[in-house]
Protein backbone atom coordinates (compact mmCIF):
# COMPACT_ATOMS: atom_id res chain seq x y z
CA UNK A 1 0.00 0.00 0.00
CA UNK A 2 1.08 3.54 -0.65
CA UNK A 3 0.81 4.64 2.97
CA UNK A 4 3.43 2.08 3.92
CA UNK A 5 6.13 4.14 2.26
CA UNK A 6 5.04 7.37 3.93
CA UNK A 7 7.41 10.19 3.02
CA UNK A 8 8.01 8.90 -0.48
CA UNK A 9 4.70 10.40 -1.57
CA UNK A 10 6.30 13.77 -2.34
CA UNK A 11 4.43 16.46 -4.25
CA UNK A 12 5.37 17.54 -7.76
CA UNK A 13 3.94 20.02 -10.24
CA UNK A 14 1.32 18.72 -12.62
CA UNK A 15 2.98 17.01 -15.57
CA UNK A 16 2.16 16.96 -19.26
CA UNK A 17 -0.08 13.90 -19.57
CA UNK A 18 0.24 13.62 -23.35
CA UNK A 19 4.03 13.72 -23.21
CA UNK A 20 3.90 11.35 -20.25
CA UNK A 21 1.90 8.78 -22.20
CA UNK A 22 4.29 8.91 -25.15
CA UNK A 23 7.32 8.58 -22.86
CA UNK A 24 5.72 5.80 -20.83
CA UNK A 25 4.86 3.75 -23.91
CA UNK A 26 8.30 4.26 -25.39
CA UNK A 27 10.38 3.75 -22.25
CA UNK A 28 8.32 1.74 -19.79
CA UNK A 29 5.62 -0.13 -21.70
CA UNK A 30 7.76 -3.10 -22.65
CA UNK A 31 8.14 -3.92 -18.94
CA UNK A 32 4.85 -2.80 -17.39
CA UNK A 33 1.18 -3.45 -18.00
CA UNK A 34 -1.02 -0.33 -18.02
CA UNK A 35 -4.43 -0.72 -19.62
CA UNK A 36 -4.92 2.89 -20.70
CA UNK A 37 -1.57 2.86 -22.50
CA UNK A 38 -2.31 -0.53 -24.12
CA UNK A 39 0.94 -1.97 -22.77
CA UNK A 40 1.31 -5.51 -21.48
CA UNK A 41 4.87 -5.88 -20.23
CA UNK A 42 5.49 -8.46 -17.53
CA UNK A 43 9.09 -7.81 -16.45
CA UNK A 44 7.97 -5.17 -13.96
CA UNK A 45 4.79 -4.74 -11.88
CA UNK A 46 1.36 -4.46 -13.45
CA UNK A 47 0.70 -0.81 -12.63
CA UNK A 48 -3.08 -1.15 -12.63
CA UNK A 49 -2.85 -3.91 -10.04
CA UNK A 50 -0.15 -2.11 -8.08
CA UNK A 51 -2.34 0.91 -7.37
CA UNK A 52 -5.81 -0.62 -7.38
CA UNK A 53 -6.02 -0.93 -3.61
CA UNK A 54 -4.61 2.57 -3.05
CA UNK A 55 -7.24 4.05 -5.38
CA UNK A 56 -10.00 2.07 -3.67
CA UNK A 57 -8.75 3.30 -0.29
CA UNK A 58 -9.03 6.90 -1.41
CA UNK A 59 -5.33 7.69 -1.70
CA UNK A 60 -5.05 10.84 -3.81
CA UNK A 61 -3.77 10.63 -7.36
CA UNK A 62 -1.25 13.38 -6.53
CA UNK A 63 0.23 11.20 -3.77
CA UNK A 64 0.45 8.28 -6.20
CA UNK A 65 2.17 10.57 -8.68
CA UNK A 66 4.75 11.55 -6.08
CA UNK A 67 5.49 7.92 -5.30
CA UNK A 68 5.86 6.97 -8.96
CA UNK A 69 8.13 9.95 -9.57
CA UNK A 70 10.29 8.80 -6.65
CA UNK A 71 10.45 5.23 -7.96
CA UNK A 72 11.50 6.46 -11.40
CA UNK A 73 14.24 8.69 -10.03
CA UNK A 74 15.47 6.31 -7.36
CA UNK A 75 14.75 2.72 -8.46
CA UNK A 76 15.75 -0.25 -6.34
CA UNK A 77 19.41 -0.87 -7.15
CA UNK A 78 18.86 -4.61 -6.62
CA UNK A 79 15.99 -4.75 -9.09
CA UNK A 80 15.78 -4.89 -12.87
CA UNK A 81 14.60 -1.32 -13.48
CA UNK A 82 17.38 0.73 -15.10
CA UNK A 83 18.92 3.56 -13.11
CA UNK A 84 18.31 7.10 -14.39
CA UNK A 85 15.85 5.84 -16.98
CA UNK A 86 14.03 9.19 -16.90
CA UNK A 87 14.74 12.36 -15.01
CA UNK A 88 13.52 15.90 -14.50
CA UNK A 89 10.37 16.91 -16.32
CA UNK A 90 10.26 13.62 -18.24
CA UNK A 91 9.99 11.69 -14.98
CA UNK A 92 7.28 14.06 -13.75
CA UNK A 93 5.30 13.69 -16.97
CA UNK A 94 5.37 9.89 -16.84
CA UNK A 95 4.48 9.87 -13.16
CA UNK A 96 1.57 12.22 -13.79
CA UNK A 97 0.19 10.08 -16.61
CA UNK A 98 0.49 6.77 -14.77
CA UNK A 99 -1.05 8.26 -11.64
CA UNK A 100 -3.92 9.68 -13.66
CA UNK A 101 -4.91 6.44 -15.37
CA UNK A 102 -3.70 3.52 -13.22
CA UNK A 103 -6.58 1.29 -12.08
CA UNK A 104 -9.06 3.65 -13.77
CA UNK A 105 -11.78 1.99 -15.89
CA UNK A 106 -12.27 2.93 -19.52
CA UNK A 107 -9.91 4.21 -22.20
CA UNK A 108 -8.01 7.40 -22.92
CA UNK A 109 -9.98 10.03 -24.81
CA UNK A 110 -9.26 13.27 -26.66
CA UNK A 111 -5.61 14.27 -26.98
CA UNK A 112 -4.51 11.33 -24.83
CA UNK A 113 -6.16 8.85 -27.18
CA UNK A 114 -4.16 10.33 -30.07
CA UNK A 115 -0.87 10.66 -28.19
CA UNK A 116 2.03 9.27 -30.18
CA UNK A 117 -0.09 8.29 -33.17
CA UNK A 118 0.76 9.19 -36.75
CA UNK A 119 -0.95 9.54 -40.06
CA UNK A 120 0.47 8.06 -43.25
CA UNK A 121 2.67 5.04 -43.82
CA UNK A 122 6.01 6.62 -44.71
CA UNK A 123 9.24 5.45 -43.08
CA UNK A 124 9.33 8.82 -41.29
CA UNK A 125 5.96 8.02 -39.73
CA UNK A 126 7.26 4.56 -38.84
CA UNK A 127 10.25 6.08 -37.04
CA UNK A 128 7.83 8.00 -34.82
CA UNK A 129 6.01 4.75 -34.02
CA UNK A 130 9.30 2.93 -33.35
CA UNK A 131 10.46 5.60 -30.91
CA UNK A 132 6.97 6.38 -29.60
CA UNK A 133 3.86 4.34 -29.04
CA UNK A 134 5.41 1.16 -30.42
CA UNK A 135 8.01 1.18 -27.64
CA UNK A 136 10.45 -0.62 -29.94
CA UNK A 137 13.46 1.52 -29.02
CA UNK A 138 13.43 0.33 -25.43
CA UNK A 139 14.10 -3.27 -26.51
CA UNK A 140 15.92 -3.14 -29.86
CA UNK A 141 19.10 -1.66 -31.24
CA UNK A 142 18.63 0.14 -34.54
CA UNK A 143 21.10 2.80 -35.63
CA UNK A 144 18.59 4.68 -37.78
CA UNK A 145 16.42 5.19 -34.70
CA UNK A 146 19.38 5.95 -32.40
CA UNK A 147 18.15 3.13 -30.15
CA UNK A 148 20.30 0.77 -28.12
CA UNK A 149 17.90 -1.70 -26.51
CA UNK A 150 19.25 -5.15 -25.72
CA UNK A 151 16.15 -7.08 -24.61
CA UNK A 152 15.20 -8.07 -28.18
CA UNK A 153 17.26 -8.82 -31.30
CA UNK A 154 19.66 -6.21 -32.65
CA UNK A 155 17.76 -5.21 -35.78
CA UNK A 156 20.87 -4.00 -37.58
CA UNK A 157 22.72 -7.27 -37.06
CA UNK A 158 20.05 -9.93 -36.77
CA UNK A 159 16.90 -8.94 -38.62
CA UNK A 160 17.83 -9.75 -42.21
CA UNK A 161 19.62 -13.04 -41.40
CA UNK A 162 16.78 -14.17 -39.14
CA UNK A 163 14.13 -13.34 -41.74
CA UNK A 164 16.10 -15.13 -44.46
CA UNK A 165 16.55 -18.34 -42.48
CA UNK A 166 14.99 -21.56 -43.70
CA UNK A 167 13.08 -21.85 -40.42
CA UNK A 168 11.58 -18.36 -40.59
CA UNK A 169 10.46 -18.14 -44.23
CA UNK A 170 7.65 -20.75 -44.11
CA UNK A 171 6.21 -19.11 -41.00
CA UNK A 172 6.85 -15.39 -41.35
CA UNK A 173 6.96 -15.04 -45.13
CA UNK A 174 9.58 -14.84 -47.85
CA UNK A 175 9.90 -11.04 -48.05
CA UNK A 176 11.52 -8.85 -45.45
CA UNK A 177 8.39 -6.71 -45.14
CA UNK A 178 6.17 -9.74 -44.55
CA UNK A 179 8.59 -11.15 -42.01
CA UNK A 180 8.65 -7.89 -40.06
CA UNK A 181 4.87 -7.58 -40.17
CA UNK A 182 4.44 -11.10 -38.80
CA UNK A 183 7.08 -10.50 -36.15
CA UNK A 184 5.13 -7.44 -34.97
CA UNK A 185 1.62 -8.87 -35.05
CA UNK A 186 2.35 -12.51 -34.18
CA UNK A 187 5.78 -12.44 -32.53
CA UNK A 188 5.75 -15.98 -31.19
CA UNK A 189 4.85 -17.70 -34.45
CA UNK A 190 8.60 -18.06 -34.83
CA UNK A 191 11.20 -17.22 -32.20
CA UNK A 192 14.82 -16.72 -33.31
CA UNK A 193 17.47 -18.75 -31.53
CA UNK A 194 18.56 -17.24 -28.25
CA UNK A 195 15.21 -15.62 -27.43
CA UNK A 196 12.10 -16.79 -25.62
CA UNK A 197 8.40 -16.00 -25.52
CA UNK A 198 6.86 -13.63 -23.03
CA UNK A 199 9.14 -10.67 -23.67
CA UNK A 200 7.74 -8.87 -26.72
CA UNK A 201 4.13 -7.72 -26.39
CA UNK A 202 1.84 -9.90 -28.51
CA UNK A 203 -1.04 -7.43 -28.82
CA UNK A 204 0.31 -4.91 -31.34
CA UNK A 205 -2.30 -6.08 -33.86
CA UNK A 206 -4.86 -4.56 -31.48
CA UNK A 207 -2.99 -1.62 -29.91
CA UNK A 208 -1.60 -0.25 -33.20
CA UNK A 209 -3.71 0.61 -36.21
CA UNK A 210 -3.10 -1.03 -39.59
CA UNK A 211 -1.69 2.27 -40.81
CA UNK A 212 0.73 2.43 -37.88
CA UNK A 213 1.87 -1.15 -38.42
CA UNK A 214 2.44 -0.50 -42.13
CA UNK A 215 4.44 2.64 -41.32
CA UNK A 216 6.51 0.68 -38.78
CA UNK A 217 7.20 -2.09 -41.30
CA UNK A 218 8.19 0.46 -43.94
CA UNK A 219 10.61 2.13 -41.57
CA UNK A 220 12.26 -1.00 -40.20
CA UNK A 221 12.56 -2.66 -43.62
CA UNK A 222 14.38 0.35 -45.05
CA UNK A 223 16.39 1.20 -41.93
CA UNK A 224 17.80 -2.19 -40.89
CA UNK A 225 21.30 -2.70 -42.25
Amino acid sequence: MLVAVGGCAIKHPTGDLVDGKVLFTKTCGSCHTLAHANTSGTTGPNLDDAFREDVADGISRSSIQGLIDYWIRYPNTQGVMPQMLLKGQDAQDVAAYVAAVAARPGEDTGALALAGGVTGTTPAAGLKIFNGIGGCASCHTLAAAASHGVVGPNLDQDLRPNCASAQSIPIRGATLAKCISTAITNPYAYIPAGYKSGIMPDNFAHTLTKTEITALVNFISTAAK
